[in-house]
């Protein structure tokens, strides 16, 4: 998932990608405000990793810096993906033969656990749904580790798949099994976005003595 950027970070990051080799003073001109503005955004773009400073030597004068957009950077300028996830999820869920889809979705959920998955497990339930919960917040997810009756639960505060689950409910029991599949346990999905409940809520189908 992409960063949260305003139009302006957008703005910022065009100019970048016209200038690959900018600099404060190039970017001042450019962008037609202070420098101490151009740093900030700078700043705040070089924390998300979009955004990279390279030191340039040149002879025995001092050295300068110029700022490149990093590869994060050039994808989230061209993340406009949605259409085509529409279209590729639709054209799965319209083969035929039903073994040939399940075993596409079967790779896409394999591919996707270990993926979620690969940040670490534990011994108990708790840690392992902690370690997964780091690992999709890596990835621009916004995940929590909740508790109801003694039980760990992991609570979605905002669908990653928004228009995939506005046009088809597969993509939520697609990523249910995602996450069955890393945490080791069957889960119940007891609140849905798609549902207007504002967030997606994943408890496990186990006893607190399991």
């Amino acid at each position: 998932m992409s960063p949260a950027l305003d139009d302006a970070d957008q703005s910022f990051m065009q100019l970048l990608r016209a200038q690959p080799d900018a600099t404060i003073a190039g970017l001042c001109q450019a962008a037609g405000v202070t420098a101490t503005a151009v740093r900030q955004r700078l700043s705040r773009l070089q924390s998300l990793g979009l955004v990279t400073r390279v030191t340039i030597r040149t002879g025995r004068g001092r050295p300068f810096h110029q700022y490149q957009l990093t590869n994060a950077g050039h994808r989230v300028l061209g993340d406009n993906y949605a259409e085509l996830a529409l279209l590729l999820w639709d054209s799965v869920r319209q083969i035929e033969d039903p073994a040939i889809r399940n075993e596409v979705l079967g790779r896409i959920r394999n591919r996707l656990a270990a993926r979620y998955g690969g940040g670490g497990s534990g011994s108990t339930l708790e840690q392992r749904m902690t370690a997964l919960q780091q690992s999709l917040s890596e990835q621009g997810f916004q995940m929590e580790v909740g508790s109801r009756d003694g039980l760990p639960l992991l609570r979605e505060r905002h669908c990653p798949y928004h228009e995939l689950a506005q046009a088809d409910a597969g993509i939520c029991d697609l990523e249910q099994q995602v996450y069955e599949a890393v945490l080791g346990v069957p889960l119940v999905l007891t609140q849905c976005c798609r549902q207007g409940q504002g967030i997606c809520e994943f408890q496990p189908q186990i006893t607190p003595l399991q």
